[in-house]
């Protein structure tokens, strides 16, 4: 399609604002909407009050609008049958079906799916109840991995160090009625992300990234949805990109499409490196978060074109995309007290002067009242900046991040140590 678009974009997070804001350059845009959006995407399209997680009333606006294309940002509107109900309703949409979106919001759908198609993964097991788990892991031994069977916003993993971990975060998972856990042997090795546009029968490589996702420096503290990353990933080697590319994303696409359940949009492939190795760690059916944010700042193409051929089965026909020459790093500020309770409404100064430093500033978790920016969130704002090095990139965005002024909230200080030390 060369003629101008209209695009419906879903979500709210620092990762939408990202996708808006590559998408508000596009010359094929006529108009985006975002919903819901946030006061940090106002300047980039019209944010409209509608439930992403509401098939039927995303569909009907979509028809109502005109809408060319429909982005999906997070996971769980997919999970919820979004791009189901738009499809049945004639509009294209970046984001796969339900069936196919199980490859994230089900753990062990996903372990099963890599086993029928010679993927290379841990060995697991999944649970019902939580004493059968609590017997394998005491058989199994520590290090060992435990995880909740559905979706957790990237943090209901936990790598357990001892038996006692495993069977504490056992305990939590089954807490929950009618909870699943998938318990996995522990991988070593590096661990990075790989991204593909998927359009049902083809895959081409869109990205590599790491994120950190322990609170903490040090990679201490809980899990969450990432404090940081950044791109390229030195691990992620073009040579183990393409062997990742051909022993996991492209068999698990054909696998896909002979249960009939073709995946299209985009598939993160979390994998775990050693010796130019690469393992599944887990699928994720959306852009990641951070991750997005370093993606769409080092891409050099026109996003639209790709995200359009994905969404109606014409790969073949787009070019390939292409990257700036430059690496990009990403510093989560989140509130205090988070993964866990946090204060909400806090003020925040100097957003206006992080940008002058050279930083993008993407909004997770804001909002305005009386002209001031506060917090809204857990994960609050991630500052990006660009450098020819990783290096180069993590001095540029530190330093605009100390240009911010919110007592309140916290990063860690120590993003891209492993590409530091490479």
């Amino acid at each position: 399609m060369t003629t101008p678009m209209n695009v419906l974009l879903l979500g709210s997070g620092g990762r939408e604002h990202a996708l808006a804001w590559k998408i508000a350059r596009s010359p094929l845009l006529r108009r985006l909407w975002i919903a819901p959006g946030s006061a940090g995407m106002a300047t980039l399209g019209d944010c409209v009050a509608l439930d992403p997680c509401n098939p039927a009333a995303v569909a009907l606006f979509a028809r109502e609008q005109g809408v060319d294309l429909v982005v999906v940002g997070p996971e769980a509107p997919l999970a919820a049958g979004v791009a189901d109900a738009l499809s049945a309703s004639g509009v294209a949409v970046f984001g796969p079906s339900a069936a196919a979106a199980r490859l994230e919001s089900s753990k062990s759908f996903a372990k099963e799916i890599a086993d029928a198609c010679g993927a290379p993964t841990a060995a697991w097991r999944r649970f019902d109840a939580l004493e059968p788990a609590l017997a394998f892991v005491a058989t199994q031994g520590a290090p060992i991995v435990v995880k909740a069977d559905g979706l957790a916003a990237g943090k209901g993993v936990t790598v357990a160090a001892t038996e006692d971990e495993a069977a504490g975060a056992l305990r939590d998972i089954f807490a929950e009625p009618g909870a699943t856990a998938v318990v996995e042997e522990f991988m070593a090795g590096e661990e990075a992300s790989l991204f593909a546009l998927c359009d049902g029968r083809r895959a081409i490589a869109f990205g590599a990234a790491q994120d950190h996702k322990r609170a903490f420096d040090g990679d201490k503290g809980p899990n969450t949805g990432g404090m940081g990353a950044y791109a390229p990933a030195p691990v992620l080697t073009p040579a183990v990109a393409l062997r990742a590319m051909e022993t996991i994303v492209r068999p698990t696409l054909a696998e896909m499409a002979r249960r009939g359940a073709p995946y299209r949009g985009v598939l993160y492939a979390g994998l775990m490196i050693k010796d130019g190795a690469p393992r599944l760690v887990e699928f994720n059916a959306r852009f990641g978060d951070p991750e997005a944010q370093v993606l769409m700042l080092r891409l050099e193409s026109d996003l639209l074109p790709l995200l359009l051929a994905a969404a109606t089965g014409r790969l073949d026909e787009a070019p390939r995309p292409a990257w700036r020459d430059a690496a990009v790093v990403a510093v989560v500020m989140a509130a205090r007290g988070y993964p866990g309770a946090c204060a909400r409404g806090e003020a925040i100064d100097g957003l206006s002067d992080a940008e002058a430093a050279g930083a993008t500033v993407f909004h997770a978790g804001t909002r305005v009242e009386d002209g001031r920016w506060l917090s809204d969130g857990g994960r609050v704002l991630s500052v990006c900046a660009e450098g020819g090095t990783v290096a180069e990139a993590r001095r540029r965005a530190y330093a605009a991040l100390d240009r911010i002024d919110w007592p309140g909230g916290f990063a860690r200080r120590d993003i891209g140590w492993r590409a530091l030390g490479q």
